[in-house]
């Protein structure tokens, strides 16, 4: 929301889900960590952008862990809708965001432009328009989110984009496998989208993990981000036919530099080296099933 607020991309959703903070963080701190949002942003969306390009949009979303995330809007705008574009999250936060759909009709009427057929179900805990679906569900027991996924029109013959942004590494390494398993076997057209922590063995990964303790935020499933190659190896270990990993800084060198000049011009930083450590300890996997070969 901060980083939206002082220019870094644009997104004129996000002020509906989450209030602006008063306080401004460090600047080191906050350099840093915008920079890699902005990567994060720019990554992530690339590789959404291509895949709804190579399925021409005849495709499916799954966006796991999806939160706040404003990309169904941000896509409608820019005339690049899939088929059907679904979210799961806890029920909680499921709940929070159907709320602010509800009551914001910058939101709401979005989702009723693009809905067709019969009526639109929408309770506390799920909702289902014949473009969007919000589910209420945990990630770590895939036949429950097979089954509320599919009472949402989930079409397992369409071919599918699964998008989890750190997601996985607050899973057990086994559950974060059943649900790559799952993925891997259920669609047979596929991609999977990672974004999450790497290299954290390292004494600034150590670092973090104890920082993350203290704010009682434990990542249960960090073992596996101990490298890009084990990274890579989860993906392809659990039913997927390739799979790349790239860390944040190797991201942030492909995105185009006259945008990256720019919004190196929107706060001054000193402390570089810091920035690209923090980089090199997030990185974007992503891996693919394809029997059409898209």
């Amino acid at each position: 929301r901060f980083a939206v607020s002082v220019g870094y991309w644009k997104d004129p959703y996000i002020q509906y889900f989450v209030r602006q903070a008063k306080e401004r963080k460090a600047p080191e701190i906050n350099r840093g960590k915008l920079g890699c949002y902005y990567a994060r942003v720019h990554g992530v969306s690339y590789l959404i952008k291509a895949f709804l390009k190579k399925t021409e949009c005849n495709c499916q979303i799954v966006n796991l862990g999806a939160g706040m995330d404003t990309l169904f809007w941000r896509l409608k705008d820019e005339n690049l809708l899939p088929r059907k574009y679904f979210e799961v999250d806890f029920p909680m936060i499921v709940a929070r965001k159907i709320h602010n759909i509800k009551s914001k009709p910058p939101l709401s009427k979005p989702i009723m432009e693009s809905h067709s057929g019969d009526s639109l179900l929408i309770d506390s805990h799920s909702l289902d328009s014949s473009r969007y679906s919000i589910v209420g569900a945990d990630l770590r027991f895939s036949s429950d989110l097979e089954e509320k996924l599919k009472k949402h029109h989930l079409a397992i013959d369409l071919p599918t984009l699964l998008v989890a942004e750190c997601v996985l590494v607050y899973m057990t390494p086994q559950q974060s496998a059943n649900l790559l398993k799952w993925a891997a076997s259920t669609f047979p057209v596929a991609m999977f989208i990672n974004y999450e922590q790497v290299n954290m063995a390292d004494r600034f990964g150590q670092i973090m993990i104890e920082n993350l303790q203290r704010r009682q935020c434990n990542l249960a499933g960090v073992e596996v981000c101990r490298s890009l190659d084990s990274q890579r190896e989860r993906l392809l270990l659990n039913g997927w036919e390739t799979a790349r990993a790239i860390d944040m800084m190797k991201v942030y060198s492909f995105l185009p530099q006259a945008d990256v000049k720019r919004i190196e011009g929107l706060e001054f930083l000193d402390e570089k080296e810091l920035f690209e450590q923090l980089m090199q300890h997030y990185c974007i996997c992503w891996a693919s099933k394809d029997s059409s070969n898209l």
